[in-house]
This record gives structure tokens, sequence and C-alpha cells, in this order.
């Protein structure tokens, strides 16, 4: 059984080395540690792996040595910009006030401009929340005042509490319940250490995780702006696509009285998408809801429990079902993509559906080549081809071509980078970022869009992928 302890590490000579005596006494092994003074002085992550009897005998033992306490509880930094006039001395009277108030600087950082004033910015530790009311009426009173949100600051400026405060900001700004708290805490430092050791700066992890979440945030309700788009097929047959600026696209085919969904979006903007459901399809609420999923991604997968019947290949169903059980998926079986991954979850309320519902179709082809036919797909009017990638990008991805009609579905393979909204092209940076790559194989997952390209047929196709605008692509025979 594994655990993650989120500790206070006593500031004193020794305290690392008496807690990894005492998990060692009780047997248990330390399978990963995170400390960053420069970021946060006291939080230090352990992993421990031991059986229940062990964990709960640390429990107690690092309590008494002082790691897991309570001190801290109710404490905060709050940071504030002071406009000082810039002669000499000016800033003694503000030290005067905070000392006399018995608050420790965590953070100065100031620069003259130019002009008669500079602004210092300083992070106050505040071990008392009631006391910075009256601190901030007498401080008004020397010159003026005001509080900053940590995220718009140049620099990270909490290096006593930083996870704390960072995850508070993240929750306030997504709406996140305490229960989750714990868990994206320990999230964000996986995310942190994980991509340090590849050479990105925690400021910027930390940076891209916040401006993640305030982008899913600020889509929400009357901002959620998707681009929708209605491309005909036959006289009967019809592609709706929906493109928020979040998250993957979702496709609706019309074929005679039937609907087809292909992929979902994300599970943050479900009161969204059912709205334009309910404009697109008569009578939603009372059908019957089919939803065909490309591959096993969180972004593709946010709605699934709205359906009846989700169709996906054997490999994203296991997928599925991995998740369902409470097991890593794919995506965070990938050392470097799981912080992110459950990171993504957490935002946005991801529930993976029920395997009852999953239909899992067409087992894979161990081939050569990088993509591969593993089945035929037929929906009304449309008769596809399904293909399967090597795993290029995910394992499990899939690929419907229809021949006859010029129509192809090709997921996150190939999708029309060119012709991402501003808010597409934003939010799409960050995943680059934060799992290293948004490929599980960048140069598999080349190859296969090459073989999308090489396996269409001689006219005019259009192409539906899962980020970005439908792509009109002509093929000639020379």
């Amino acid at each position: 059984m594994k655990k993650t302890y989120v500790t206070t590490m006593p500031d004193d000579i020794g305290a690392f080395l008496r807690a990894s005596r005492c998990l060692a006494s009780l047997g248990i092994n330390i399978t990963r540690v995170s400390y960053n003074k420069a970021i946060d002085s006291h939080t230090l992550f352990l992993d421990a792996e031991g059986n229940v009897q062990q964990l709960r005998q640390a429990d107690e033992e690092l309590k008494k040595i002082g790691y897991l306490t309570d001190k801290r509880q109710g404490a905060g930094v709050v940071l504030l910009e002071f406009c000082l006039r810039d002669v000499p001395g000016s800033v003694t009277d503000v030290l005067t006030l905070i000392d006399e108030f018995h608050f420790n600087i965590s953070y100065i950082s100031s620069q003259e401009n130019g002009t008669e004033y500079q602004r210092f910015k300083m992070g106050l530790y505040v071990d008392a929340p009631e006391k910075i009311s009256g601190f901030l009426t007498r401080a008004e009173a020397l010159c003026d005042v005001r509080v900053l949100d940590y995220n718009r600051s140049e620099k990270v400026f909490d290096n006593s509490i930083f996870y704390n405060s960072f995850v508070d900001g993240l929750s306030r700004v997504i709406g996140l319940s305490e229960e989750v708290k714990q868990e994206l805490l320990v999230n964000a430092n996986l995310a942190m250490q994980t991509l340090d050791e590849q050479g990105l700066s925690p400021y910027k992890t930390f940076d891209s995780i916040s401006r993640f979440a305030e982008l899913l945030a600020a889509c929400r309700g009357s901002a959620f702006a998707p681009r929708i788009s209605r491309h005909a097929v036959t006289e009967n047959t019809e592609i709706f696509l929906i493109e928020p600026p979040c998250g993957s696209n979702t496709a609706i085919i019309r074929s005679g009285e039937e609907y087809l969904f292909v992929d979902s979006g994300y599970a943050l903007y479900r009161e969204e998408m059912e709205k334009i459901f309910r404009s697109i399809i008569p009578d939603y609420d009372g059908r019957k809801k089919r939803v065909f999923v490309t591959h096993a991604d969180v972004d593709h997968c946010g709605l699934l429990p709205l359906f009846d019947e989700i169709i996906a290949g054997k490999k994203t169903a296991q997928c599925l079902r991995l998740e369902y059980d409470g097991k890593n998926g794919f995506r965070e079986q990938n050392p470097l993509h799981r912080p992110y991954i459950n990171m993504c979850k957490i935002l946005t309320g991801y529930k993976p559906p029920a395997p009852d519902k999953v239909t899992g179709l067409w087992e894979s082809r161990e081939g050569q080549e990088p993509l591969t036919q593993v089945g035929i797909f037929d929906f009304g009017e449309l008769h596809f081809e399904v293909y399967e990638g090597k795993g290029g990008h995910l394992p499990g991805e899939l690929v419907l071509l229809d021949y006859a009609h010029h129509i192809a579905f090709t997921g996150d393979i190939y999708i029309n980078i060119k012709a991402l909204t501003p808010g597409q092209a934003e939010y799409n940076q960050y995943a680059p970022i934060l799992m290293t790559s948004v490929d599980t194989d960048p140069m598999l997952c080349a190859l296969e869009r090459g073989a999308i390209l090489q396996r269409l047929g001689a006219g005019k196709w259009q192409i539906f992928g899962a980020h970005g605008q439908k792509k009109d692509y002509q093929v000639t025979v020379s």
C-alpha cells in the first residue's frame, strides 16, 4: 500500500534524517521525496510504501517528531504592494508597522521606475487572519496599499506555505470541494518535480497550471461560446461540429432520424454542452444516446456518463475500465503524463462511465504499419472502415474513413491546427508544457498522421479532427 505524506519539515539540522530513520524502523520504504526550499521552505512530500498497520504507526511517529502538525492551519501569506515615495528611509515606517504586528516577510521586490514613487511588493506570513484587517487600516495611513493576487505576480513569492496557497487559489478559481484539495496539492508537486527533472523551471510549471485552470474557469456559463458549424454529406445525412475553447471537439452525425456523437469534451461543461445538444437534436432528453470514442483521453471522455451506449475499441474499453476500478489509465501509466492528467481530472470533475455502458469492439492487430484496419462500422448512410494507430498519440486510438462519402474522423492523430480559434490555440499550449508532449510517441504519431493522408482515395475529403475546424482536403491522382 502506498501513501503520500504532505509534511511540515521542522526547521532544524537533521530533520529529514529523523524522518528517514522513523520510517525505516517501521519497515516502510520511501519511494519518492520532493523538497525545494526555493519554492516552499517547509513542505516536504514523501511517498511511502508499507502495510496498513505500518502506515498507521508512521502517522503517529511522524506527529511525535513534528512532521505532521496543524500549527499552520489558518495561516497564510498575503501579497501587498506599498506605494512609497522614492526617498531615503521611506520604507522604514512600513517595516516598523510589520514588526509591531509580528508578521514575517517571506518575499520583497522593488525597483525604481523613473517616477517619484517606488512600489514595494511584500509577502507577509500571517498566522492569524483577523490581524490583517487592523494592519491594513494602519498601513493605509502611511501610504497607498493594495492586496495582490499571487497568481498575477511576476514571481512566486510565497516560500513558506506556497503549496497550500497555490491550491487554495486554484480551488477558488475553478470551484473545487475541500475533499479534492489534498489530491490536487500532491499532483501539483509531482508535476513540478517531474518537469524540474526535465529542465523546466518550477515557476513555469506552476504558472502553466494556474493559467490552465483560469482558462477552464473563464469559459463556463455565459462565456462558453464554442464555434458550431454544419456540414452536409447527403440529403439525409449531415454533421454538426462543436468546438469548445477548452477540450476536444464533439461531432454529432445525423443520418435520417438517428444521431451519433463522436467524442464528448470535458465534464466541466456538461450543462453548457447539453444546452447545445438540445438545440440540435429534437427530443434530446427522450432519446437513446450513442457516442463513438476515438480514444480514452480525459478531454474526449468527460461526458460519457450521459450516454446509454459508448462504442469504443477494445483497448479504449480496457482503459475506461481501469479508471472505473480506480487504477491508472493509459495516460497515467506514463510518469511524464500522470501529474497533468490527474490534475485535469480533478479540475474538470471527470468520472469514468460504468463499464456496462461500454461496447468494446475491434481487436488490435499488431503489425508493422503505423495504421491498421481492424474492422468496419456502419451508421445510417455512412459506411466506415475502422483503423487503429499503434499508439503514437495514445494506445487504442481509432480513425474512421468513409470512402463513398469522403468523410474522415481522425481524433487527435490529425487535427486542423492552422484553423484553431484564438481560445483553442491558447488552451492547447499548456498540455505540451505540462506533459512534455501530448503524444505518447511523437515520432510514431507523425507516421500515423502521414498514413491517414496516404489512405485517402481520390476526391474532396471532409476531415473532422478532434481539435480545430473541419479541414477540406483534395486528393488528386496523377
